[in-house]
């Protein structure tokens, strides 16, 4: 008989794992949420709203994927259990490799779904919008900025995320010095909050004749995006300043021709939020918006509570000593994250958007 013991064990631990997660996600009710959802799109004037039909259409498909995956791994946990008699009823070796592949593969998908349960802030299920800005470096800050840049929209088609640029002033020689975006996807916010701070870059510059080491440093901020219907911030005209410009960069004779881009001023507090890369000044001006109400209720959630701190977090100045992360080109290749010690031997695959290891440290320790 061929000794099975090691792999049951793991596929025990691995199914106790998946009963938990039943329990947390609270399975009952979001079946019982789906029902009333299915309810409202058969009243007659569903359709007439169309807004509210689409957050239902969204609410229902968020919560239907979930039930779905859950349904998909107690189905690949049933079929290890067949797998693993067969091996030991019929004992054929040759199967071994077969198990392994297979119980690999549903210890990861059961710890994807454990990292995601860890998720409980209170708006960690938002879209997030992500502000990189160079820092001490000169042009090899610009263009490590835009290294960056590349590296989160990497990260976010690999997680099936939708990346759209709002805002981008491009550097002097190289690179970017600064660049607004949105994600929009499940638990945007809540994966990609780990990632706010100060990020180092130690290389060899291509900008140097003299092939001599250069360390750069730029900034993430990390912010959640706030339904329009949120009413919890109360915004007046008097308070704001709006500017408006033109667009720069690529985007045809309307966006060139006609200041259509936003900048917004919250004088009370020194917010400045900007816009440009949507067609009329309109669509700008409400992305910009929506953009300062998420910083304002954010500032108000962390002045009432403490614990809010973690949305924020204390903003560092873009230089030694500040950064949560280190990318060493030479003399290593290593990236360092300084709050979790976690090391990630291939910076090329980092770059490319495997974050996975470091921000999955983080939420772990949170």
């Amino acid at each position: 008989m061929i000794p099975l013991d090691e792999y049951v064990f793991e596929l025990n631990e691995l199914n106790e794992t998946l009963k938990q997660a039943h329990t947390q996600m609270n399975v009952d009710a979001i079946k019982a949420e789906l029902g009333e959802l299915d309810e409202q799109m058969t009243a007659p004037d569903f359709w007439n709203d169309v807004e509210n039909a689409g957050k239902v259409n969204a609410r229902i498909k968020l919560l239907q994927g979930k039930l779905n995956r859950l349904v998909k791994l107690d189905a690949q946990s049933g079929d290890l259990d067949t797998l693993i008699e067969l091996i030991e009823e019929g004992g054929d070796e040759s199967m071994i490799d077969e198990l392994k592949q297979e119980l690999a593969d549903f210890a990861k998908k059961v710890a994807d779904l454990r990292l995601e349960l860890l998720l409980k802030g209170p708006y960690d299920s938002s879209n997030a919008i992500l502000s990189l800005h160079a820092g001490a470096g000169g042009t090899e800050a610009q263009d490590w900025t835009e290294m960056l840049y590349r590296m989160y929209t990497r990260y976010c088609e690999k997680h099936g995320y939708t990346v759209r640029e709002l805002d981008m002033l491009d550097g002097d020689d190289a690179g970017v010095k600064s660049v607004t975006f949105e994600v929009a996807g499940e638990n945007a916010y809540g994966y990609l909050k780990a990632e706010k701070g100060v990020h180092r870059l130690v290389r060899i510059s291509p900008f140097d004749s003299a092939a001599r080491r250069h360390t750069s440093f730029s900034s993430l901020d990390v912010t959640p995006i706030f339904d329009n219907d949120d009413d919890s911030i109360k915004i007046s005209p008097d308070d704001l300043r709006v500017d408006t410009y033109r667009s720069g960069g690529a985007g045809g004779q309307n966006v060139n021709k006609v200041s259509s881009a936003i900048r917004i001023t919250h004088l009370p507090t020194g917010i400045v939020v900007q816009c440009q890369n949507e067609r009329s000044q309109l669509q700008n001006k409400e992305m910009a918006m929506r953009m300062l109400r998420g910083k304002l209720l954010e500032v108000q959630e962390r002045e009432r509570e403490e614990h809010m701190s973690q949305i924020k977090g204390e903003m560092k100045k873009i230089e030694w000593g500040s950064q949560i992360r280190s990318y060493v080109f030479q003399p290593y290749t290593l990236v360092k994250d300084h709050r979790t010690g976690v090391e990630n031997g291939n910076i090329n695959a980092v770059m490319d958007g495997d974050l996975d290891s470091f921000i999955s440290a983080y939420l772990a320790q949170s």
